[in-house]
């Protein structure tokens, strides 16, 4: 936010979970203070059990980004879903293809009679990049992948091909050493508990909303279902949703890599943090200026 403070922002959600409804403690969203302290975009789109696809987002992020654009100001992209950032950054063509959810179904019944490898060996017959870009254990991704195959008869990383892609970006990534992460990840989900995540998901259970499908198939939501549902021990819910992000954050180095000549890395622990983000932001705009 201390961007949002000095810099004329308005910024653009980028985490694929903070765009549903009533998931806020365990996505970590805005709180209503800072929504309005500067204007958000692509924040509770949809109900937990909707779908939100990448081509959703790619033509909602251009609009809003066009919107932003047009008043004057600059548009921060904020979040952790790197598919989503680069797809929009390196100009992706996605088309927004509707959900078969017949299809969707009788791979869902497979998953949970076969398992998740089976359906990944499947995505990897028959498109092995994508694959190899998705986890075993996402099977909704993996599900989606499968199903844009069988919808257009198309690889799904052909049709993600690249088009125009946006020059005029400055991309800014926060990094720590391990140790520390996963100590300020353990932090983070001790605070979101004190913060009443259980509270949050046991409101998600009483609306209807299945825990451990579609959008909350996710990291404290999966887990803190599984309390409920007497699988897990709270204590056992609350450490494996520490482990599970641990990892998380591990995969997320996939999509931001240290090396990557686009990406400039400042330390989060750096007490200079602050000012380091905006002297790069301020070196930016001063150098769009010239070139305009």
């Amino acid at each position: 936010m201390f961007l949002a403070e000095r810099f004329p922002v308005e910024i653009i959600n980028a985490d694929s979970r903070q765009v549903y409804r009533y998931m806020d403690i365990g996505t970590a969203k805005p709180t209503a203070e800072e929504q309005q302290q500067v204007p958000h975009h692509l924040l509770e789109l949809l109900n937990p059990d909707q779908d939100f696809s990448l081509g959703v987002f790619v033509t909602r992020a251009k609009s809003a980004e066009e919107g932003i654009r047009s008043r004057g100001r600059l548009p921060l992209l904020v979040g952790g879903t790197g598919q989503y950032i680069w797809a929009l950054l390196e100009g992706w063509n996605v088309p927004e293809i509707p959900p078969d959810e017949g299809f969707r179904r009788a791979k869902a019944r497979e998953a949970a009679e076969i398992g998740s490898w089976a359906l990944h060996h499947e995505l990897e017959a028959v498109d092995p990049l994508r694959a190899s870009q998705i986890d075993f254990r996402n099977v909704r991704r993996v599900i989606r992948a499968l199903e844009i195959f069988h919808v257009t008869g198309q690889k799904p990383s052909d049709i993600s091909d690249r088009t125009t892609p946006v020059r005029d970006s400055l991309v800014i990534g926060l990094t720590l050493e391990r140790r520390e992460l996963y100590a300020r990840i353990d932090r983070r989900v001790d605070h979101m508990m004190a913060a009443g995540f259980l509270d949050e998901v046991r409101r998600l259970a009483a609306m209807g909303y299945r825990l451990g499908t579609g959008p909350l198939d996710s990291l404290g939501y999966r887990e803190l279902g599984q309390y409920l549902s007497a699988v897990l021990s709270l204590e056992e819910a609350v450490q494996r949703t520490k482990f599970q992000t641990h990892r998380l954050a591990r995969r997320q180095y996939t999509w931001f890599k240290l090396a990557d000549p686009r990406i400039h890395w400042l330390n989060a622990a750096d007490p200079a943090l602050e000012t380091s983000a905006a002297r790069l932001v301020e070196d930016y705009l001063r150098q769009r200026h010239v070139v305009q």
